[in-house]
């Protein structure tokens, strides 16, 4: 009985012990924090071999249901989409626009602002000539992101040029830089520095400048009209229409017009007026034919006259 006793005794004393131990293990500040962090590695660590696990039926080769038999379109970048225009200098709040675009509806006043005199020849703008206030040079940066296709800086007319592509046909063009800072099949980004304000030839009135066009499949659009606005306002315009104004005004179509149709009402007033005057001179010579016939008349029924005369007074003298 002791022994036994004895050894109740003992194991009692082991289970108190081994709780105590335990006790003061989890009494440890680093237990929790690191109970914690296994347990948010083994979590992840699921949910990692779960998305493995599913991307890995594309080995499968699954066919697609679509009794059309179309795929997928290629995923858009949202970003590029969501850009919007913005104006290729670094500080915009401090921009001028010196020449603006020629609009070919706009006034003739304003029209006349944004004709630029090179060669002894008035030419239509098609873009927007950007001074700074002091005509100091400035950072000329990109107003999209998008590919450079074109760099030529032997061009002294236009003052160098740089062109970057953009998607669906959509083309900016810098002219008049200095110190170009892309070459060609550069990738750049909305904002990155492209190059330095400079001069031209073409635009020495503007002064240090930076030339800013916007093209749509090859046709120049009014850049302050898409200026904070997103591609797609360009996008869904009809640029058709815009093509046939560049090519042929209205105002000077309708000028030719109406010039045209008074040529041709002058021509016809001047066919009428030879043919009034034939006729009158027609009717002026029927007018003496018929003069003479009647002096004719007049000269027989004298003579007829005189005859008769003439019996009479032989029968009153018989």
């Amino acid at each position: 009985m002791i022994a036994e006793v004895m050894k109740m005794r003992e194991e009692e004393n082991k289970r108190s012990s081994q709780g105590s131990k335990v006790k003061r293990f989890f009494k440890k500040r680093w237990v929790f924090p690191a109970i914690y962090i296994v347990s948010a590695a083994i979590i992840l660590t699921g949910v990692l071999w779960y998305q493995s696990a599913s991307n890995n039926t594309d080995k499968y080769h699954y066919k697609s249901t679509d009794l059309t038999g179309k795929k997928n379109p290629p995923a858009v970048e949202v970003n590029k989409s969501l850009e919007n225009f913005k104006m290729p200098v670094a500080n915009a709040k401090s921009a001028v626009i010196k020449t603006k675009f020629y609009d070919f509806n706009a006034k003739a006043a304003d029209q006349e602002a944004a004709l630029v005199f090179y060669n002894n020849t008035y030419s239509p703008n098609t873009g927007v000539d950007i001074t700074m206030p002091n005509g100091k040079t400035f950072d000329v940066v990109a107003s999209l992101g998008g590919k450079v296709v074109r760099v030529d800086d032997q061009d002294a007319v236009l003052g160098n040029v740089i062109e970057i592509e953009h998607a669906n046909g959509i083309v900016t063009q810098y002219q008049s830089v200095k110190d170009i800072k892309v070459a060609v099949n550069d990738v750049v980004k909305q904002g990155d520095v492209i190059a330095k304000a400079g001069q031209s030839l073409f635009n020495e009135k503007a002064g240090t400048h930076v030339h800013f066009e916007i093209r749509k499949d090859g046709v120049a659009v009014n850049p302050t009209k898409y200026f904070d606005k997103p591609v797609s306002a360009l996008l869904e315009d009809n640029v058709s229409n815009v093509k046939k104004t560049m090519e042929t005004p209205k105002s000077e179509q309708t000028e030719l017009d109406n010039s045209e149709k008074s040529k041709d009402e002058k021509s016809v007033d001047s066919d009428k007026s030879v043919e009034d005057g034939k006729s009158i001179e027609n009717d002026k010579s029927s007018g003496e034919d018929k003069s003479t016939d009647s002096d004719k008349n007049t000269d027989g029924n004298k003579s007829s006259g005189e005859d008769e005369s003439s019996n009479s007074t032989e029968k009153t003298n018989s």
